[in-house]
């Protein structure tokens, strides 16, 4: 069990019974440290796993956990999100604390009663509206704010409120009403519920309690108030509690989760063992270092528990920075680089583009499609809710009474998709039909997967027979991952925002769209907001493990008005083009520099590396330089440098070498320039290196008098 941990899991995994902190940094391992931690008690017989509740925030990391503590040979442990724990309590003890009664329905969504609400209190709103104020409704309800509170509370918090604060208050409270009318509850009602029925009922506060005896949760930095009484309701005392978290990704405060509960722990329970996690493998050492950087200047609470990560694998390419003009070239650039990655073998599923606010989705979208780079959202409809994913299950589930049992099961799930108009060629063109097609594909594959793991079936008592998987057996493990949200993988490049990236990790990642007004975002107005805005950056630099690009554009359109690189950007500190701003307020800004704009011949770019600008091109775009001009320069240069009995590169650089023969200047004003030669060198060399450029041989721009040089 202990085998193969690093000394800081080791210490968290056999840390005593009690309260324990794991401080544990993006790709340090921290999901292998708790369940190891949960398996290693159970199996040398400290705890009973049936008596453990680990809890995180997605159904995709519970779903991970109790697939790797499947592994380690524990079964019984229950690994859910708050909501899905809460659920299964309220509906297993609806009958008593309902007197019988059914219990109510739960909303998927508030927003069909939000805009009922609104309306009953003089507000028209549009779709977009009735989310924000939904929005708002759900962080009250998490940080146990009531309607007639709402006011104070969204004053002390600087809650920047879709409408002004006393009518939201009047949307609150017609909302509650209208929910109560048609017998319905939300999510943060489930989850007071379930604190209700332990708080004010003895019997199921003591049935809960001896079910659940042990406690784990997972990214404790995003608890918000009543997530957290729901963990002292389940505790009731007790301190068999590990908790996980990274104050450095504290992202999600807009919701109401708090790192304080994090921050905090070691105060509220003085026994605490803390242990920190820093060793990452996941990235490169040069993303690491990136990471570092841009949360060393982090300020306020969640820089007390900063962590330095130290980068476990070995060296990989320095991430790239690159400023283009507007937008619509910031997208086209990425999307041929996307192209470029692919076609180099570099799995579209294993790139992503990062962005901050969603409306910047579609010109990524546009430049993929004309790119003919497949692409998936995160974040927008969940995999089996998607129409065509519905339609393609209803249509597999239907294929098993008409396609024969022995049919392989790929060629069954193509014949069947093909009752919905999918087609196991091209892709067509257009985001959305691709999005679709790509949707369907990965299904097929999903079967592919699937046929591969024969079915066991028991014969008798004491023989067993392996059969292959059919459609019916397909079907079934559709729908249990639908239940469980375990979507397959579709084949595309990921397009997600910051926030929904979380928990995800790419070979290669582009983050886009780094100008300051978005990011930080112009409504960040507090120096708390703006510290949430860099940390934001650090989560999508920690989620690249090999490849990282990082890019803004001056405009936002052709022509448009200039905008300033973010602030979060260490690199450019020592570029030339900006500096850091001094302090966090949105009153801060950069000194200005006067700077001459270089750009990358081949794509656009705007170079900051001494060597590119030289070039005149990205390291990473395709050289053309003439070779045999560049053989004839370094002659010349070895002759120049003897007759003046200096160093090779005191006459011209290697760079500048290459980049005399990649551009071939036909002028004075072409050699001046290229960044390394001055007024002086282009007195000194200028005609001999035009002559060569132009096809002369170095003997003939080579006599000795011609590099004497006056002392």
């Amino acid at each position: 069990m202990l085998a193969g941990l690093d000394p800081e899991q080791r210490s968290a995994v056999t840390a005593p019974a009690g309260p324990v902190c794991v401080l544990a940094g993006a790709g340090t391992g921290k999901t292998r440290a708790i369940t190891s931690r949960i398996a290693h008690r159970a199996l040398t017989g400290e705890i009973s796993a049936r008596h453990v509740l680990a809890v995180t925030f997605t159904a995709r990391a519970a779903a991970e956990m109790r697939h790797r503590l499947t592994q380690l040979g524990v079964n019984g442990v229950q690994a859910r999100t708050f909501h899905a724990a809460a659920l299964r309590q309220v509906r297993y003890f609806a009958p008593r604390l309902l007197d019988g009664r059914a219990m109510p329905e739960l909303l998927d969504s508030k927003v069909r009663l939000v805009t009922l609400a609104a309306a009953r209190v003089g507000l028209r709103t549009d779709r977009a509206a009735a989310r924000d104020l939904a929005g708002e409704i759900e962080w009250a309800k998490s940080s146990l704010v009531e309607p007639g509170e709402y006011v104070v509370a969204a004053a002390k918090a600087l809650r920047e409120t879709p409408h002004e604060p006393a009518k939201v208050a009047e949307v609150f409270a017609a909302y509650e009403k209208i929910k109560r009318g048609n017998g319905v509850i939300d999510f943060e009602d489930m989850l007071r519920a379930a604190v209700w029925g332990i708080e004010e009922h003895a019997d199921v506060a003591e049935q809960v309690r001896a079910q659940y005896r042990h406690f784990v949760v997972d990214e404790y930095q995003d608890v918000n108030p009543l997530q957290q009484r729901l963990l002292e309701a389940w505790l009731g005392g007790r301190d068999d509690l590990t908790v996980v978290g990274d104050a450095s990704q504290t992202i999600y405060s807009f919701t109401g989760a708090t790192s304080s509960y994090l921050v905090d722990f070691p105060r509220r329970h003085r026994n605490a063992v803390v242990v920190r996690l820093v060793r990452d493998y996941r990235s490169t050492p040069q993303v690491v270092g990136l990471a570092n950087a841009v949360i060393s200047q982090a300020r306020g609470t969640e820089a007390r528990l900063r962590l330095e990560l130290r980068g476990q694998r070995p060296p990989g390419p320095e991430p790239e920075l690159r400023i283009f003009t507007d937008e619509p070239a910031e997208a086209n650039a990425v999307a041929a680089r996307a192209r470029a990655l692919v076609d180099a073998g570099t799995p579209a599923r294993e790139i992503a583009v990062l962005f901050r606010t969603n409306a910047q989705s579609e010109a990524y979208e546009k430049a993929l499609t004309e790119a003919e780079v497949p692409y998936v959202v995160q974040g927008a409809e969940r995999f089996f809710e998607r129409a065509e994913v519905r339609q393609a299950m209803v249509a597999l589930r239907a294929a098993t009474r008409s396609i024969p049992g022995e049919t392989p099961l790929p060629a069954a799930v193509v014949e069947a998709l093909a009752a919905v108009g999918w087609a196991p060629d091209a892709p067509p063109a257009g985001g959305a039909a691709r999005e679709r097609w790509e949707a369907l594909a990965a299904l097929v594959q999903l079967a592919e997967e699937y046929a591969a793991t024969p079915t066991v079936l028991p014969i008798g008592e004491a023989a067993a027979v392996e059969r292959p998987v059919t459609l019916a057996d397909f079907t079934d493990e559709l729908h249990r991952r639908a239940a469980q949200q375990h979507a397959p993988t579709v084949e595309g490049v990921t397009l997600a925002s910051l926030h929904s990236a979380k928990g995800l990790e790419w070979d290669a990642v582009f983050l886009v769209g780094l100008s300051e007004g978005t990011l930080p975002t112009t409504y960040a107005k507090t120096v708390e907001q703006v510290e949430e805005e860099r940390r934001l950056l650090y989560v999508g630099v920690t989620r690249a493990r090999e490849w990282l690009w990082l890019s803004y554009a001056v405009a936002r359109s052709p022509g448009g008005r200039a905008r300033r690189p973010s602030r979060f950007l260490p690199q450019l500190d020592r570029s030339g083009g900006g500096e850091r701003a001094r302090g966090t307020g949105p009153a801060a800004r950069p000194e200005r520099r006067r700077t001459q704009i270089v750009s990358c011949r081949i794509c656009g770019a705007t170079l900051l590396a001494g060597p590119e600008r030289k070039l005149g091109r990205c390291a990473t775009c395709p050289s053309d330089i003439d070779e045999a001009l560049h053989e004839r320069l370094r002659e010349w240069r070895r002759r120049v440098a003897g007759a003046q009995k200096v160093p090779a590169y005191v006459v011209f650089t290697d760079a500048t070498l290459t980049a005399l023969a990649e551009r071939r200047p036909g002028r004075a004003e072409d050699l001046i320039a290229i960044a390394g030669i001055g007024p002086r060198k282009l007195g000194l060399y200028g005609e001999s290196v035009l002559a060569l450029v132009k096809g002369a041989a170095v003997d003939d721009v080579c006599p000795e008098k011609t590099f004497e040089i006056e002392p």
